[in-house]
């Protein structure tokens, strides 16, 4: 299935959503199409105006592919102009994930500060594509494109405190508008940014994930390439913590992410 036939399915049932093993990522889903079928899952229950600001994402036990999944959103409190959403996904009777969300309409104010500038990279057809490699590269990879810019790629031995590049999702039949869930899915696409430090491969992925999207959201095709880059803040006993921003091809700030990653290694 590819990644427009997830969030269809979500849509659909949301309390029966079976992730096929085609989207593994080791002995789990990929953590950005959870996170993505769950913001589609409290998104239904929010009222029309109300883009997602922020979502905090904690990842408690990896969501086992082709084994139903419920996600079970819930309204913690619908105010004036903010709607603050819970949401628990459930597999086999654990909570596997649990993401809180903050959806809010615009309002007048005299605060307007542009975001920095985007980073200067190589351009995207010069840059180098991580290929999906059976059994070598996580499963899902066959749905997202990767070109590095920054940084190494992992278990490169890089000692950058930055990693990143371009990301688009391939394998869809036709193109489609980019929303708060496609990003979810190209945010997440990238390894954890410590794993370039690393000289031969090791398990690492993503214990707590928060994320801001900068509204409106400009108006995307997902055969648009974005700008990632991801920087190591700090690092040691098996935790990292890494801040990342994504850009438009034009160098438009759409999302902030901050994660704290594990890495076994």
């Amino acid at each position: 299935m590819i990644f427009s036939e997830m969030l269809e399915a979500v849509r659909r049932d949301a309390d029966a959503v079976v992730i096929p093993a085609e989207w593994g990522q080791g002995r789990a889903s990929f953590g950005g199409l959870v996170a993505a079928l769950a913001f589609e899952a409290m998104r239904a229950k929010v009222p029309r105006g109300r883009p997602v600001r922020s979502l905090a994402i904690t990842f408690v036990g990896p969501v086992a592919p082709d084994v139903p999944v419920s996600f079970q959103a819930e309204v913690l409190r619908e105010g004036k102009a903010v709607s603050q959403m819970s949401l628990r996904a459930v597999q086999d009777g654990q909570v596997v994930t649990v993401v809180q969300g903050s959806f809010g309409a615009s309002r007048p104010s005299t605060i307007a500060v542009e975001a920095l500038a985007a980073p200067q990279i190589t351009p995207v057809e010069q840059c180098q594509e991580l290929p999906y490699v059976r059994n070598v590269t996580p499963e899902f990879t066959r749905f997202l494109a990767m070109r590095w810019g920054i940084g190494g790629m992992p278990f490169s031995n890089t000692p950058s405190r930055q990693m990143g590049g371009w990301v688009r999702l391939r394998g869809e039949r036709e193109p489609q508008a980019l929303s708060e869930a496609h990003l979810l899915a190209l945010v997440d696409a990238w390894p954890p940014a410590v794993l370039p430090h690393l000289k031969s491969p090791a398990p690492g992925s993503s214990l707590t994930w928060t994320i801001e999207f900068v509204q409106p959201l400009h108006t995307l095709s997902s055969e648009d390439w974005c700008l990632y880059r991801a920087e190591i803040e700090h690092a040691r006993d098996g935790y990292g913590h890494v801040a990342a921003a994504m850009w438009t091809p034009a160098g438009e700030l759409i999302a902030l992410s901050r994660q704290t990653v594990t890495v076994f290694a």
